[in-house]
């Protein structure tokens, strides 16, 4: 992953290879600016003296993660991953925090003023309103726009924001099916059924395989090309289904059956966040003053199948817009997952509403907060080692540190830690940060 580089008046110049950046580390020309991403500021250079070359960053939304590609254009206007940044979002949380809330708010309602009247919802609601769970999303992905355009020469965006590729726009005599019937033919319907059954077989649950597109009720039974008709299955399942309606291939597993039957009837809940969400956030991209590049979901797919790239939310935004070619010149992006900044509430409770645990009036113990990013030298005993993450206070001393790795059960990964074996490098701001392939 590339570095970014700030000038000696904090204005961004071109990024530079790692290489480059240890080598003026060490010779004392520049100074560590920021930790996450790294970022380090030149003493004894300006942006005047200096060759700048433009970064485009590239932006591809989802409801839990959103990939963020930084970008150089070669000659052939070809883009070049030089960083990415996958950011995870925490909207399900906030929806459930804000569900309990809501639960403890009633509850106090109806104990307190058993005989309260009911009363006329009167409030309006602002034009344009979000709840803070969708508004979550926003905020999170202009807050990184917003940094990026910092620390980098940002000369324009690339987001994907419209429903359905920009054919009509080269062909304004097309019209009804033949819309959808171009170049990107099933790409957008594809993407979909990948969404929607979360790129898994639905009669093996098989993931990480060639899926094919599968009809519910065969076209041979009558059965139409509806998206309520499709499904995605693995070539094995599929050839076993054959013509066949699912009933009858499925007659002996009536628990699948009636899972895949309402599966088939649930609304995509992501797809949906997403699509309230995409035209206020390029509203917001707009505002940076900046050119904004607009493309669909199925252009994205078309270009990622098209270049051979693996699937990942950074080199999915590498392949928003138009692509011609690209070329990945890093082995590592930087993975952001938002936590809060805290709560204000002092007790835990336990699934039924029970009390379970009490926290302290401190929020601070041995200069040290919850959210701080910290290193710590272990010397000896079951967490011997150097470990960098986001720790936990408690007033004990012992801090617990989250290292955003999962262990091999699945499981956080987290190592106690006593606190004067600890040194901040990056105060809470509401991530946590670690670093994964790309």
């Amino acid at each position: 992953m590339y570095v970014f580089v700030l000038d000696k008046h904090k204005k961004p110049l071109t990024p530079c290879r790692p290489s480059r950046a240890r080598h003026l580390l060490g010779s004392g020309r520049a100074v560590v600016h920021k930790r996450f991403p790294f970022t380090i500021r030149l003493k004894d250079r300006t942006a005047e003296e200096s060759v700048i070359k433009p970064v485009r960053v590239k932006v591809d939304p989802g409801a839990r993660f959103t990939g963020i590609a930084i970008v150089r254009e070669d000659r052939q206007g070809g883009p070049r991953l030089i960083a990415g940044i996958e950011l995870e979002h925490r909207g399900n949380a906030i929806r459930d925090n804000m569900t309990k809330r809501a639960g403890y708010r009633r509850r106090r309602r109806s104990a307190n003023t058993r005989y309260r009247a009911p009363r006329f919802d009167n409030r309006r609601r602002p034009e344009g309103r979000f709840p803070p769970s969708l508004r979550h999303r926003i905020d999170t992905t202009v807050s990184w726009m917003r940094r990026l355009t910092r620390i980098a020469p940002v000369s324009g965006f690339s987001v994907e924001s419209v429903k359905f590729d920009t054919q009509k726009m080269l062909d304004p005599e097309v019209s009804g099916k033949e819309y959808q019937q171009g170049e990107l033919e099933g790409y957008e319907v594809r993407e979909y059924l990948l969404e929607k059954w979360c790129r898994k077989c639905a009669y093996c649950n098989a993931g990480n395989v060639p899926l094919q597109v599968e009809h519910i009720v065969p076209r041979a039974r009558g059965g139409s090309d509806r998206v309520s008709n499709l499904t995605l299955a693995c070539e094995r399942c599929n050839r076993a289904k054959g013509a066949r309606p699912v009933k009858e291939f499925l007659h002996d597993k009536p628990a699948l059956l009636g899972r895949i039957r309402a599966h088939v009837k649930a609304p995509l809940s992501s797809a949906a966040a997403v699509n309230s969400t995409r035209n206020a956030l390029f509203g917001e991209m707009r505002a940076f003053g900046l050119p904004v590049e607009t493309g669909s979901g199925g252009l994205t797919k078309y270009n990622r199948t098209r270049l051979g790239l693996p699937k990942s939310h950074v080199l999915d935004a590498l392949c928003v817009g138009t692509v011609s070619s690209a070329k990945v010149l890093t082995d590592s992006v930087l993975h952001v997952r938002c936590t809060g900044r805290g709560r204000y509430s002092r007790t835990l409770t336990d699934k039924y509403g029970f009390p379970r645990a009490y926290l302290p009036r401190g929020k601070r113990f041995f200069g040290f907060a919850t959210g701080d990013i910290v290193r710590t030298a272990v010397p000896k005993g079951k967490y011997k080692g150097t470990w960098t993450g986001r720790v936990a206070v408690r007033e004990s001393g012992w801090f617990a540190l989250s290292t955003g790795k999962n262990t091999p059960d699945g499981k956080k990964e987290r190592v106690n830690v006593k606190w004067d074996t600890c040194k901040i490098l990056e105060r809470n701001n509401g991530y946590e940060y670690s670093v994964i392939a790309v």
